[in-house]
């Protein structure tokens, strides 16, 4: 629960995928990738709008 919470304030401040992975020293990136799903507003940067707009 520390990691995880620890990877997710990092993630809000700024933090890289890539810089949590080397602090919590995870070896593969697909480890580090799972936190990327909690920040909700940061994926709203990455979505695309809808096609024919909102309904």
């Amino acid at each position: 629960m520390f990691r995880h919470s620890l990877a997710t304030e990092l993630l809000r401040s700024g933090a890289t995928l890539s810089e949590i992975g080397q602090l919590l020293r995870h070896e593969n990136h697909d480890t580090t990738r799972i936190y990327a799903k909690v920040d909700i507003d940061a994926l709203r940067t990455l979505s695309l709008p809808w096609p024919g707009g909102a309904q």
